[in-house]
């Protein structure tokens, strides 16, 4: 990381804060007017000369001031922005206290906590469901829909509910798919889907267990009950974001768009992320997804006994409230990571 003098800390940082709460290139006499520094402004313009040279700053025309670079968020990130304390603290606990009956069902909490993290932040608020690997099978109920049909309720120890209509031999009976719901708890609950699915490809290769007609058909239900997208991602608050001066240019509105269309780009992004502690911030051009590297993501997993079932996030321009969106995460992911923890 660069290491910067205080003189040089303070300038890049009045300057970010500048650029976010004012989008137009920052001048020296605007940082020397608005922020305490005793410096003079030819001073400052050395100084942003400076961080220009480093990469921390750039300037879009000859006669107008400095904006941040990416590199110069990171550092300002990193080296001051995590210093400070967290923001909007009660009103943010104010909304999410509206979301604590909500717990049993995580893909529901998970849609309305989006969209709370969008009202709040003013960005595009996000939220990932557990993927395969850390969804637990509570149970499965299955029942008679008309001739040919079956409802196939899949619980999950994270409160999903899951629920799929499949389609069924005319002659299996109720009291029949009673029998096959009783073996597939018996034989997988407290699994996860992951683990079931490669249980049940030991199971279909044993011809023992396909002479049992019941059995066969009972394995074929799970197989075809546990197709549901595991890993949904929610996303609200696209019409808050295209408020934002950022996005005046129709091609980033565009791109933005197709990110959100194309669900797994954000997907495989979270999903590196989920393991991780704590609030983890990638800006712009460290993006390793061409399609997000003009925006900047903000992410915390949410745990239930020490194991992560879900991540809530936001993406915005990279000209992000940092603070801001750090402090509504941080608090996002602990609030629900606590109310899980008390089911």
């Amino acid at each position: 990381m660069l290491m910067l003098d205080e003189r040089s800390k303070k300038i890049l940082c009045a300057i970010v804060e500048n650029y976010i709460n004012f989008p137009d290139p920052v001048g020296s006499r605007t940082v020397a007017k608005g922020h305490p520094l005793g410096l003079s402004p030819a001073t400052i313009r050395n100084i942003m000369a400076d961080l220009e040279e480093m990469g921390l700053l750039t300037q879009p025309h000859t006669s107008a001031g400095r904006v941040p670079t990416d590199r110069g968020y990171r550092l300002y990130v990193d080296s001051l922005l995590l210093e400070r304390g967290s923001t909007d603290i009660e009103r943010i606990q104010e909304i999410y206290l509206n979301l604590e009956t909500l717990r049993d069902n995580i893909d529901i909490l998970l849609v309305e906590t989006s969209k709370a993290i969008s009202m709040v932040s003013h960005y595009l608020g996000i939220a990932m469901s557990p993927k395969p690997k850390v969804t637990t099978l509570n149970k499965i109920e299955l029942f008679k829909y008309k001739s040919d049909k079956l409802a196939a309720i899949l619980f999950t120890d994270e409160g999903m509910i899951k629920n799929k209509i499949l389609s069924l031999d005319s002659e299996i009976t109720q009291k029949d798919l009673n029998r096959i719901a009783s073996y597939l708890n018996s034989e997988f609950s407290g699994y996860t889907l992951d683990e079931i699915r490669l249980k049940i490809l030991k199971e279909m290769s044993k011809e023992k267990t396909m002479c049992d007609r019941l059995i066969s058909r009972a394995i074929r239900i799970c197989q075809e009950a546990l197709s549901f997208p595991f890993g949904d991602l929610f996303v609200s608050g696209l019409s808050e974001v295209l408020e934002l001066p950022d996005f005046a240019d129709l091609q980033k509105i565009k791109e933005l768009s197709r990110a959100i269309e194309e669900k797994h780009t954000i997907i495989k992004l979270l999903d590196k992320l989920a393991d991780l502690d704590g609030v983890q911030i990638i800006i712009g051009s460290e993006n390793s997804m061409d399609e997000m590297k003009k925006f900047s993501v903000v992410v915390s997993s949410c745990k239930e006994d020490g194991r992560p079932v879900g991540v809530v996030g936001i993406i915005g321009p990279t000209r992000m409230n940092y603070l801001k969106a750090i402090s509504i995460i941080d608090n996002t992911a602990k609030f629900i990571t606590r109310m899980l923890g008390e089911r």
